[in-house]
């Protein structure tokens, strides 16, 4: 038995997100417009800008689009982007945007709308099932997954059909079992933005009754936005005044991090552009002994630089995934840096991370009862799989033999949207 209406697979990703509509037996990727053509990937990200002929004085646009506009006005502009990061966050209660209060519900809903609003109705008929992918573990020190699942309840319950949760990287596995013919056990590894998951799954040969069987899951908080924080941290942040001191009465004391730890953060930058944020900094530089440095920081902030920031350091890890050695470049807010990076250099930056996403691999594999010389495959998924340390630890791990590829950004929608016409369809969700 099927689903008698299509199934939508949403793949809601830090960086990203794709849907799919499944009906039948097939799924298909949803295109969605874009300012070159039309594209499956949507950038999760909005833009804000003030206009008066607007409804209530607050312009927006979300995806390549919200991109657009910031480029044509940045100063002008909020914009917010790897907002998914702070879904589970309990001290997260809201983005000041032109002094309006943003929830994380009211960001998540306006960035859906806007989607659906590019995908030219194909989102806008009856639906059975919403599928929605969550991470195994979600971002953040200490993150609340009940608070989570409330936020996301509210945002995607608009869709007004049925919602279920499924972990990402299962999700991926149903897409990737649709190219097997005979029975496996398979360990998806998804690596996204904010967070890196990974899950155990035994398949069947085509046509048994329950193709796909869940069997361990774990994941850790961290991905291909930490990867940038190592590159912001050490050519970026030194100049802003990181490891610096400042003057307090007759005591010399270090720069709090905190400020330094929410400018690494792409989900928390521009939201630094406030009075409070703004007025501390500039306390901050007039007592520090580098006080250029502590200006250079709040440029940065006050003309809205971040997303040339973050493209600057995404260029430099893209280039060195096919290179040895590449170029960072930034300028702007009387900054400029031109530094080589090396892929070694590079991959001794995110050491820990790799350490602590390779102890998420074993705590898989132990909740599975699966030794790593039982997994047939090893499918990876999504944009930060591609990096070259991480293709090299599971190379390492599980045999060159065993890796499997394709469908980097899209095959957890696909697999999402598969599930939706499950009848089992409980046996997915979390």
């Amino acid at each position: 038995m099927t689903v008698p209406l299509p199934a939508l697979g949403l793949d809601f990703g830090t960086t990203n997100t794709v849907a799919a509509i499944a009906a039948g037996t097939a799924a298909d990727l949803v295109p969605l417009d874009a300012p070159d053509g039309e594209e499956p990937v949507f950038r999760s990200a909005l833009c804000f800008w003030e206009d008066a002929e607007v409804r209530g004085g607050l312009a927006s646009e979300a995806g390549p689009w919200a991109i657009r506009e910031y480029l044509d006005f940045p100063e002008g502009s909020r914009f917010l982007q790897s907002f998914k990061s702070v879904a589970a966050s309990a001290s997260f209660d809201h983005a000041n945007v032109f002094e309006r209060r943003l929830r994380f519900e009211d960001l998540g809903a306006l960035f859906l709308a806007k989607l659906r609003a590019r995908a030219r109705g194909r989102l806008n008929g009856p639906i059975a099932r919403v599928v929605v992918g969550r991470p195994v573990a979600y971002a953040g020190s200490r993150p609340d997954e009940a608070l989570a699942r409330q936020r996301y309840d509210q945002v995607f319950g608009a869709l007004g059909a049925e919602v279920h949760y499924v972990y990402e990287p299962l999700g991926a596995a149903f897409s990737y079992a649709a190219r097997l013919s005979e029975q496996a056990t398979i360990l998806v590894a998804d690596f996204g933005g904010g967070t890196s998951d990974f899950s155990v799954v035994r398949v069947d040969v085509p046509g048994a009754a329950r193709r796909c069987v869940p069997l361990g899951h774990a994941g850790v908080g961290i991905a291909g936005d930490r990867f940038d924080q190592r590159i912001l941290e050490r050519l970026v942040l030194p100049l802003l005044g990181k490891g610096g001191s400042y003057r307090s009465f007759d005591k010399i004391l270090e720069i709090p991090a905190g400020y330094f730890a929410d400018f690494a953060d792409w989900s928390r930058l521009a939201l630094m552009r406030n009075r409070r944020t703004l007025a501390e900094l500039d306390k901050l530089r007039r007592a520090a002994l580098d006080p250029d440095a502590i200006g250079r920081m709040i440029a940065v902030i006050e003309q809205e630089l971040g997303y040339h920031l973050y493209d600057a350091i995404g260029a430099v890890k893209r280039a060195l995934s096919s290179a040895e050695q590449a170029r960072f470049t930034f300028e702007g807010a009387g900054l400029r840096i031109a530094a080589e990076v090396t892929r070694d250099a590079f991959e001794t930056w995110i050491a820990p991370d790799i350490a602590r996403i390779d102890a998420a691999v074993d705590e898989a594999l132990s909740r599975a009862g699966v030794a790593a010389a039982a997994i047939d495959r090893v499918f990876l998924t999504g944009g930060t799989s591609l990096t070259p340390r991480i293709r090299r630890l599971f190379a390492e791990r599980f045999g060159a033999a065993r890796i499997a590829t394709g469908g980097e950004l899209t095959s957890i929608a696909h697999g999402l949207a598969l599930i939706g016409l499950q009848d089992d369809i409980a046996a997915w969700t979390s």
